[in-house]
């Protein structure tokens, strides 16, 4: 195998605002990555219409390799609140994560962000290191504390969620990525 070639065939992922036809695609691309948790393909189709705008889907070769959800919670519109993070294992290691998460902050509808929020278990390693990395990137400042907890919110089937704060204080840089 040509590992530079390869290489170079996954960072030319292209990034679009997704459909309502993506809504499988999507639905699909979640189930595989573990741990992430699944919702309904319904979920999946109707953030890809309804939430379009604040989502972003990653393509190579007309498959759907990435997945970003998120939405701005419309009591608090200079918060970008980002549900899921979703790399295929084709195209992980390219720093696509990354490019979506900045994709989507860069757009008009994030005109007035100033801050990223999203959960994460303590044991989800490759988030952290996502949402690190990007804090460092466009934030230098990363805060968590325990938000939906094992024992209050989910009745022991599910492990704490943290809520993690980014202050997007480049944000112009993001815009400009």
């Amino acid at each position: 195998m040509d590992y530079a070639l390869e290489r170079a065939r996954k960072t030319k992922a292209t990034l679009r605002r997704p459909t309502p036809e993506d809504g499988a695609a999507v639905w699909e691309l979640v189930a595989a990555c573990k741990p992430l948790d699944e919702n309904s393909m319904y979920m999946n189709l109707v953030q890809c219409d309804h939430f379009r705008d604040t989502c972003v889907l990653a393509e190579m070769d007309g498959e759907v390799v990435g997945w970003v959800s998120g939405h701005i919670p419309p009591a608090d519109p200079e918060t970008l609140f980002v549900w899921q993070v979703a790399v295929s294992e084709k195209a992980r290691g390219q720093g696509l994560g990354g490019r979506m998460l900045a994709e989507l902050v860069a757009r008009d509808v994030c005109d007035d962000v100033n801050q990223m929020k999203t959960t994460i278990t303590k044991d989800n390693d490759a988030s952290w290191s996502l949402f690190r990395r990007f804090s460092r990137r466009f934030g230098g400042q990363i805060e968590d504390e325990p938000h939906f907890t094992k024992a209050d919110h989910f009745r022991g089937a599910h492990d704490t969620e943290h809520m993690v704060t980014i202050k997007l204080e480049d944000a112009a840089d993001a815009k400009a990525a």
